[in-house]
């Protein structure tokens, strides 16, 4: 008898929506829904997608084998300050790291400069008398006398969290342990973060403020995840919560309580795992996956189906695009650039006239004025909805009602008056300046990575992705577009494809021609058990892989280059293949190597994980069969302005195959694709749409 494939859940909490996707076995959607997100409790607006997927598909909680969960509530709390009351312990003569910072303005000539806000006055900086070298050894003990003077001062502070972040501790953590231990009975109920368990690297600012974000949202993680994950065993869902990671893993409940600041970014790793795996199944090298939501957009790069990675990235820019106006940490991410251009970002004309877009969102509360709950600045869905290309009779799965005319209305008020313009010109402008801003972003982004946007194919998904892809794409200058079954709730169903896995990072500097081999072999073992643990706890014993690396650069340069490792331990016969590995990437990227100069290791990582979910190849079919539409709809032309008529399509409809040329309509029940006029769609084997840019469009 063959045995019945698992159901598994995927639950996204986004600003606006909560996305929930059931599916059989590997990849067999079941049922998707999109639910208001529920800022009060935000597991109440998951708890109705849960039972709205599991009542569409006939199944019971009581079959749910495997449960996935991302939030942005982490990153939501970092940005809106609503994290716990943080006090800081460094070591003795230290107390300014935040303060100083990287010593430098990151807009030298702004005279107006708003300093990033790191969370800790500086009368919250605490010290303690100890001290480390950098090779780790005791220089100054840490006493117990300190520990009480240290206790007495946090207690008067009323502090809720502690951030412990002493001189070198990466190099070695037995003083900042002793020092958690201690402070954990004398002040109980007070939550500790150490910096040699959350971010062991060296640079103190950095592994600072990491060691701040995490302690700031440990309390509010903490609660939240265990009410999350008891709300669903009370509704009958008996197997292990699996939490994921801004580095595109999964981990375990547990190990999100102890490091939420891992969680930061979390949703968008899971779409940037659905665009590489649709990558891999198309044969697609070079690809930029595009995810608007209700709140933001986020755009990656993807090579040879590999989303692009980092080690750092910062929160809460004062300056969005500047470099070093927010709070950085350090932490493994799938890096992508995200902006506050979304269907729920608000539009207005300002003080000089200018018709601006974002980056405040109306959010799910109240929401867009369309959607009748309160919401009165007009939106980006809001014009979207006056130009025709959100159907009111269709959208959302008839579970919100939306009034075209309340849309109207409020772009003719807010902008229209301003600019002596009418509602559907506002509307037209709305759209034109977001799109603007997004490709605008993009095309920076892979600037700054030493990439072409323009040559990459775009995977489009969220809940807007799809109604804006081409005309971002147009924007962009990219000319092919891939929208995936289920856009709507694409970061959901990416979750499903992440593997489980945590990766460590250790400080330990080395020149590589004098490496300690046995010091450096004694490291990974720690580092692999560390990780294996991790991931123990949410494999079920599944089989894993194991990724090294070291951070290398050369003499005296401040910036380190990740380079692969074989997985076992190094021999003296490892070192001039090291050395050339690094040259032939320093060559990639800087176009020569520095021929003479000493190569240096600052930092070891291990990254332990189940293995990828195989990816199975498109199946090759027919192409270029015209499909009929249902009817047409009118919408404003995305081009020149005018009322043209566009087909509308069911995208259930749809068979590999079929062809459409725009301007077109296909609705689903998260979404909505426009085809532009300049634009034409396929559907390929397994039913995504292949959208490509016409002859009219390059003309054009």
């Amino acid at each position: 008898m063959t045995p019945t494939p698992a159901l598994r859940l995927a639950v996204d909490i986004g600003g606006t929506f909560t996305d929930t996707v059931l599916v059989e076995g590997t990849a067999n959607i079941l049922a998707s829904t999109k639910t208001l997100t529920t800022h009060g409790n935000p597991a109440e607006g998951a708890m109705e997608g849960v039972q709205r997927v599991l009542a569409q598909s006939g199944r019971r909680a009581e079959q749910v084998a495997g449960f996935i969960h991302g939030t942005t509530l982490a990153t939501n709390a970092l940005i809106e300050r609503r994290g716990a009351h943080v006090v800081t312990v460094t070591t003795e003569g230290f107390r300014d790291i935040l303060e100083i910072a990287y010593e430098r303005r990151y807009a030298q000539y702004d005279i107006n400069l708003e300093k990033p806000d790191l969370l800790v006055p500086r009368e919250r900086a605490l010290t303690i008398r100890e001290r480390m070298s950098s090779e780790g050894e005791v220089l100054i003990p840490l006493d117990d006398a300190a520990i009480d003077r240290l206790a007495a001062e946090i207690e008067t502070s009323r502090a809720e969290a502690v951030a412990i972040c002493l001189l070198h501790a990466y190099a070695n953590p037995a003083h900042e342990r002793r020092l958690r231990d201690a402070l954990s009975d004398r002040c109980p109920g007070l939550k500790l973060s150490i910096s040699s368990e959350v971010s062991p690297e060296a640079r103190e600012f950095d592994r600072l403020c990491t060691t701040v974000a995490n302690a700031y949202i440990q309390p509010l993680m903490q609660g939240y995840l265990t009410r999350f994950a008891q709300s669903f065993r009370d509704a009958g869902v008996a197997c292990p919560i699996l939490m994921m990671t801004a580095g595109g893993g999964m981990c375990s409940i547990d190990s999100a309580k102890r490091f939420p600041v891992r969680l930061v970014e979390s949703g968008p790793a899971g779409g940037a795992i659905l665009a590489a795996r649709i990558a891999a199944q198309a044969g697609l090298e070079q690809v930029v996956s595009f995810d608007m939501g209700g709140t933001t957009a986020k755009l990656c790069l993807i090579d040879r189906a590999r989303p692009q990675t980092a080690r750092q990235f910062e929160i809460a820019r004062a300056a969005r695009f500047i470099k070093g106006s927010g709070m950085p940490v350090r932490i493994p991410v799938i890096e992508m650039i995200e902006i506050g251009a979304g269907g729920g970002s608000i539009a207005a004309v300002d003080r000089l006239g200018r018709l601006t877009v974002g980056p405040r969102s109306a959010g799910s509360e109240p929401g867009p004025v369309a959607f009748g709950r309160g919401g009165s600045e007009p939106t980006v869905t809001d014009s979207d909805i006056a130009l025709g290309y959100i159907q009111p009779d269709r959208f959302a799965e008839g579970f919100i009602r939306i009034a075209r005319d309340a849309a109207e209305k409020a772009l003719t008020k807010a902008i229209g008056g301003g600019l002596a313009i009418c509602g559907t010109e506002a509307a037209d402008g709305v759209s034109r300046i977001v799109d603007e801003n997004m490709a605008s972003a993009g095309r920076m982004h892979a600037v700054e990575s030493g990439k072409d946007l323009g040559a990459r194919t775009m995977i489009a998904f969220g809940g807007n992705g799809p109604l804006h892809a081409t005309r971002v794409a147009r924007a962009a200058g990219v000319n092919r577009i891939v929208i995936p079954p289920n856009p709507g709730v694409g970061s959901a169903v990416g979750f499903l494809f992440a593997p489980v896995s945590f990766e460590v990072i250790r400080s330990r500097y080395s020149l590589l021609d004098r490496l300690d081999l046995d010091a450096v072999n004694a490291v990974f073992a720690a580092m692999i058990e560390e990780a294996a643990a991790v991931v123990a706890q949410g494999s079920g014993g599944a089989a894993t892989l194991t990724r090294r690396s070291a951070f290398m650069r050369y003499h005296g340069q401040g910036h380190e280059i990740e380079i692969g490792l074989p997985d076992r331990p190094l021999t003296v016969d490892d070192i001039e293949p090291l050395r050339t590995a690094f040259e032939e990437e320093y060559r990639r990227q800087f176009s020569r190597p520095v021929p003479g100069m000493q190569i240096e290791i600052l930092n070891w990582a291990v990254r332990v994980a189940t293995p990828d979910l195989p990816a199975p190849r498109l199946p090759d079919t027919a192409q270029g069969r015209p499909a009929t539409p249902a009817e047409h709809r009118p919408i404003i032309c995305d081009l020149d302005g005018r009322t043209v008529q566009a087909g509308l399509y069911l995208r259930e409809n749809l068979s590999p195959g079929d062809r459409i040329d725009g301007p077109a309509l296909i609705t689903e029940p998260q979404t909505t694709t426009l085809i532009s006029a300049d634009f034409s769609a396929e559907v390929d084997g397994i039913g995504n749409l292949i959208l490509t840019r016409t002859a009219m469009g390059a003309v054009q």
